[in-house]
């Protein structure tokens, strides 16, 4: 059983070698780490025929049944690869769905994305504003500026951001369009800030480039790019693992919905088929939860009414 991606002709083999390059560049996995995710993808591969990249919830579960002869750990790591290649599938376009709740969760519930805190993303941006203190401005820091602008003032992701072309970002439109790959169109916000950098960075790319950031005969690597976010996040003093480009698109969708922003609004921003994917991609801590209920519950004035009365 399977189900229909947006493009309907997803290889396994092309899937599964996008997703250890994400882990690798994003996630910074070990060796170790990738060579028994690149086993375990392979396995339950070659167990659906090939077809393990559209599969459905039916078809995870034959597959995790072929695991009763396991022990919990293996069947927890198993899982969680699984897991993992099914969110990266969706957050790249690959599929609208998720079919990874078909799968056994032996182990303990995985916790929430990371993020960055206010505080991070000043330091960020305080030590990118430093270096083009430099008169002239270095080309690099003005890369490097508008690749951090659109990462995490639009919340784009790391293929889409490099593989954008050299006009897509215009002086006198305030949004972007992006194309998925199942040819599903998205309006991007993008603020004076970004196209400002951009402005900035694009007048040192020559005319005939196809991408706003080249590098040889195509673009800047997925890798490419969470080098240079993790060279600046040591500038400024925030320790390299807990930032990634994806850290950067989640820290945008947190703040915008710690900001009171509309969930559905979020999700067309981010692009997910799926509003479900959104909630769980843009956690918020409890304690805002709370905050956001007794600052703007319709019913606040009126127990607060009640209370004076009362007392």
């Amino acid at each position: 059983m399977t189900a229909t991606s947006p493009t309907g002709c997803v290889s396994d083999r092309d899937a599964i070698e996008r997703f250890l390059e994400m882990m690798a560049a994003q996630a910074g996995a070990a060796r170790n780490t990738l060579a028994a995710y690149r086993t375990d993808l392979r396995l339950a591969s070659g167990l659906l025929d090939g077809r393990l990249a559209i599969a459905d919830a039916a078809a995870l579960g034959e597959l995790a049944a072929s695991w009763s002869a396991l022990s919990r750990a293996s069947v927890a790591r198993k899982a969680a690869a699984l897991r993992r290649f099914f969110a990266f599938l969706v957050e790249e376009g690959d599929r609208t769905d998720d079919p990874s709740p078909a799968l056994p969760r032996p182990g303990s519930e995985r916790g929430l994305p990371r993020t960055l805190s206010h505080d991070d993303v000043d330091r960020l941006f305080a030590a990118v504003a430093e270096r083009l203190r430099r008169e002239p401005a270095l080309a690099p820091d003005l890369r490097l500026s508008a690749l951090l602008e659109l990462l995490y003032g639009s919340g784009l992701r790391a293929s889409e951001l490099v593989g954008l072309p050299r006009g897509a970002v215009q002086a006198d439109k305030p949004f972007l369009i992006l194309r998925g790959k199942g040819g599903r169109e998205r309006l991007v916000p993008l603020s004076d800030r970004a196209r400002a950098a951009v402005a900035a960075w694009r007048a040192h790319v020559p005319t005939d480039q196809a991408f706003l950031f080249p590098s040889g005969k195509t673009h800047l690597s997925r890798v490419r790019l969470f080098q240079i976010v993790r060279a600046i996040a040591a500038e400024a003093g925030i320790a390299p693992d807990r930032i990634s480009p994806h850290v950067l698109r989640h820290a945008f969708a947190t703040h915008l919905l710690e900001g009171g922003a509309d969930l559905r609004a979020l999700q067309s921003m981010l692009g997910h088929a799926d509003i479900a994917t959104t909630e769980i991609y843009t956690h918020v801590d409890r304690s805002r939860l709370v905050e956001l209920v007794n600052e703007r519950h319709p019913l606040r004035e009126a127990l607060v009414d009640a209370g004076a009365r009362a007392s």
